[in-house]
């Protein structure tokens, strides 16, 4: 039987470019590429990742736990995460935690009794003894979009403050004043991190987020509409829902629609979380997009470096406002002015 030797002899070429040609690593020359496929046709090569993994102690398998494979962004960055994977040389094994931390934990525990190479997650919540555990046994782990505080490892992500600031002097240049946040949960760091980025980006216009304008969400479109029907029922309603996340955004869509009101004429909405599903929605979304390829891209080559003995830092990528129609816009670009030195005169409260 031929050996990746043979194959390496055959192509003229090392055997670390063999691997990485039958990896799919873009980094070969296609003319390298060809001689190699060329040599593994001809000898009838076939790589047996049993025995190489018997032989190593690895076996070239990730480990993926996302948060909700419903939600269109997880599903993305899933997708870039296999991609990357894929190309230097890994597959990847996805567990879906359905925002529920114990089936989060039960796929944590699968993926390690199947020997992965290491673990990328998207934590439901703060608090798995499970992951540091892990951490503390050696387990390479790399967290992405949501990370656990006081558990040392990279963290790849997303920082939307600057975004967030982008959305409220938008907002307040349309003339809008009472604004509200659907939130996600609070035991997830983007739940809270959201919420205290939209109430500082408020103050800096001198307005307050009262506690009625506060709804407390789970990250799934039916919590978006309950929400939603709560600030419609208030004396004063919120002119603006900002909803922290896309799923959310599309409950609160439909909580307008059911009671026969439109967006942006009777209330506005914005959201966290860019989808593609928002371009068309009447009107279009205006949204917080996050650099979702690249987080995905990035979580995996820190999570190599890791396996592979490096030292990866944890990464940090701007989300960006992406202005459409949804909150009054008369164009899809209007300039954004920053905040006034003193507070504004307009309400700040409703409560």
């Amino acid at each position: 039987m031929a050996s990746i030797k043979d194959v390496a002899a055959a192509a003229g070429v090392s055997v670390a470019t063999v691997s990485r040609v039958l990896n799919g690593h873009p980094s070969v020359s296609a003319e390298a590429r060809a001689r190699v496929m060329g040599a593994v046709a001809q000898l009838g090569y076939r790589p047996n990742a049993v025995a190489r993994s018997l032989r190593t102690d690895q076996t070239h398998t990730l480990g993926l736990v996302i948060s909700d494979v419903l939600n269109p962004y997880f599903t993305e960055l899933a997708r870039s995460v296999e991609e990357e994977a894929r190309a230097l040389g890994y597959s990847v094994i996805i567990g879906n935690a359905d925002e529920r931390p114990e089936l989060q934990d039960h796929h944590v525990r699968n993926l390690l009794d199947r020997r992965i190479d290491g673990l990328l997650v998207s934590p439901t919540d703060g608090g798995s003894p499970l992951m540091l555990d892990a951490v503390r046994a050696g387990t390479p782990m790399v967290f992405v979009d949501r990370w656990i505080p006081g558990v040392e490892v990279p963290v790849v992500r997303a920082d939307g403050r600057a975004a967030v600031r982008d959305l409220v002097a938008h907002l307040h240049r349309l003339g809008h004043r009472r604004l509200a946040i659907i939130a996600g949960p609070a035991a997830t760091t983007t739940g809270s991190e959201r919420v205290e980025a939209f109430r500082a980006a408020l103050a800096e216009y001198g307005l307050l987020l009262p506690d009625a304008y506060i709804g407390q969400g789970d990250f799934q479109a039916e919590s978006g509409r309950r929400v939603t029907e709560g600030f419609l029922d208030l004396p004063e309603p919120p002119e603006v829902v900002f909803a922290a996340d896309n799923l959310m955004a599309l409950g609160a869509l439909d909580a307008v629609r059911a009671r026969g009101l439109r967006v942006p004429d009777d209330l506005a909405l914005a959201a966290f979380d860019d989808i593609p599903w928002f371009v068309h929605t009447d009107p279009p979304v205006t949204a917080i997009a996050q650099p979702t390829g690249e987080l995905g891209r990035a979580a995996v080559r820190a999570l190599v470096d890791r396996i592979e003995g490096r030292t990866p830092q944890s990464v940090t990528l701007p989300a960006r406002l992406v202005v459409r129609r949804s909150c009054g816009e008369a164009t899809p670009t209007p300039e954004i002015t920053p905040p006034t030195q003193s507070p504004s005169p307009v309400q700040r409260s409703t409560s």
